[in-house]
């Protein structure tokens, strides 16, 4: 059960740096994961962000991306095309399931916040 919270915990913090990125940016998972002190729990974000759909505060998950600027967690989104279409409407170019000009849109939290 303790592990079980613990994982909720971090979720919830997980979501509150999510919360944060402008319009029109994108972080990565493991941006997060660094700015939350567990540099090695990039998936750890990426499970947090598959959940936050059950989130009653929205969370924009479709501004977090690979560091390579891969949209690697669309299928999550029902429609394939969905979290590209999210970008696209805040401005960003994605083709090929990659953000284009990933290094001029990428916020990252650790030097932002």
């Amino acid at each position: 059960m303790a592990k079980k919270k613990e994982n909720e915990n971090f979720f919830e913090r997980v979501y509150e740096v999510c919360r944060l990125i402008p319009e029109g940016r994108v972080t990565s998972y493991g941006a997060i994961a660094r700015y939350l002190g567990a540099a090695r729990s990039a998936r750890m974000v990426g499970w947090a962000m598959n959940n936050s759909f059950s989130m009653e505060n929205p969370v924009p998950a479709h501004r977090v991306v690979n560091r390579n600027g891969v949209l690697t967690g669309k299928f999550h989104f029902g429609e394939t095309t969905l979290m590209q279409q999210l970008l696209e409407n805040e401005g960003i170019e994605v083709k090929e399931d990659q953000v284009q000009n990933f290094k001029e849109v990428y916020w990252d939290p650790n030097t932002e916040l």
